[in-house]
């Protein structure tokens, strides 16, 4: 038997709701949750690596990812476009993935309108669910995507966490476009 990938954990509080963060040996991201849906993160791990395919070590800041976040929620948006990803998924969930980190920090998009990005436009309900089983939101920004309407809908940390995101982003944006003041 193949030995257990070992990937290393660690929670950082949010203005928003203790995050967890877990990263492989070369400080890539793997998955990241909130704690109260800490038991669909590990699932979807399983899901995506196999029932001890991995395992869980606790580690300090893995690859600098945990400072990483805490920079986010200080203001610094920026920092997530570069942070480095590896996710398990079918193509089909890869490509909706690395469509989500093409929306600009600020703006949203419809679920439509990634489905025409990716060049799925009759795909909305596939766009949909491949958006719900992103395994790192927040860098790979499902919460950008909202109603036809621009209504937010769902998002797995919750509606209330969607809206904070999206004002966090939107209000740190607008901030950096303000001209210097002297």
């Amino acid at each position: 038997m193949a030995e257990p990938l070992r990937l290393f954990i660690d929670r950082t509080e949010t203005p928003i709701g203790e995050l967890v963060i877990v990263a492989d040996r070369e400080g890539r991201l793997r998955a990241i949750d909130w704690t109260d849906y800490e038991a669909r993160m590990r699932q979807l791990l399983r899901l995506h690596y196999g029932e001890g395919g991995f395992e869980l070590v606790p580690e300090r800041n893995p690859g600098g990812l945990t400072t990483t976040m805490s920079t986010y929620f200080a203001g610094d948006l920026g920092i997530i476009a570069s942070m480095p990803v590896e996710t398990g998924g079918t193509p089909f969930q890869r490509t909706v993935w690395a469509a989500l980190r093409d929306i600009p920090c600020g703006t949203t998009v419809s679920y439509s309108e990634l489905a025409r990005r990716i060049g799925r436009p009759a795909a909305v309900r596939a766009v949909g669910l491949a958006n719900g089983a992103n395994p790192v939101g927040i860098v790979v920004p499902c919460h950008r995507v909202v109603g036809a309407n621009g209504s937010l809908t769902g998002y797995g940390g919750g509606i209330e966490r969607k809206r904070w995101l999206l004002a966090h982003e939107g209000h740190a944006a607008s901030q950096s476009l303000l001209p210097f003041a002297r």
